[in-house]
């Protein structure tokens, strides 16, 4: 309840929305957070398999990669059902103040913009179609991390054309404010996991869920 009154909703219409304040869309919340979803698998992907390259989560198996992969896709093509959605509506409608927002970002934001859309849709439709790359635990994190770079640039493009309008850049500010919050993503995180025990002791379903099969 609490992330559904947060992130779902609040978070997307006070700190996004809201940077552009005549622009308005009743589907920039899911989608918004349908972001969000697809960057915590694409990060969950990636601990996973660093952790099993580490010693830890012996039971994972190809087959638990091959879902979390089936995951990742589906949510990334659910991402591009809104995004399109979105974007369809409000194009075909031409009304001025809400067509103004994919304007300025098609005119001043081309890279990010049409290079968000290809790492986010056209690259995880075309690599993760394929039943036995989610296999290859290589060929995910190399998704993972695409993945996770497209959905950044889907953020820029949320947040830089209502902020600093056609003067945008992609320098040592930006990356060091993203290695910023991933170091302290990482510390927190394997701080946490060594205070705990990394398998659920008592689950009864604990001896199923190592011999699991697709």
């Amino acid at each position: 309840m609490v992330f559904a009154l947060t992130v779902m909703s609040t978070i997307p219409w006070l700190w996004l929305m809201s940077i552009d304040a005549h622009w308005y869309s009743t589907l920039f919340a899911w989608y918004a957070t349908i972001s969000w979803f697809v960057a915590t698998f694409a990060s969950v992907i990636l601990l996973m398999i660093y952790l099993k390259s580490k010693g830890y989560f012996s039971g994972v198996t190809d087959e638990h990669m091959h879902d979390l992969g089936k995951y990742l896709f589906a949510f990334s093509i659910f991402w591009t059902y809104l995004w399109f959605s979105q974007f369809m509506l409000i194009w075909y409608a031409n009304i001025p103040e809400e067509v103004t927002y994919f304007v300025t970002r098609i005119e001043d934001y081309k890279i990010p913009f049409f290079g968000m859309l290809a790492m986010n849709f056209i690259f995880p439709f075309l690599v993760l179609m394929n039943s036995d790359y989610k296999r290859i635990p290589w060929f995910i994190v190399m998704a993972g991390i695409v993945i996770l770079i497209g959905h950044y640039l889907d953020v820029f493009n949320m947040i830089m054309p209502a902020t600093v309008g056609d003067r945008w850049s992609i320098g040592l500010p930006e990356l060091s404010a993203v290695a910023l919050f991933l170091g302290l993503f990482l510390l927190i995180v394997f701080y946490s996991l060594s205070k705990q025990s990394l398998l659920a002791k008592g689950n009864p379903f604990i001896k199923e869920s190592e011999h699991f099969h697709y």
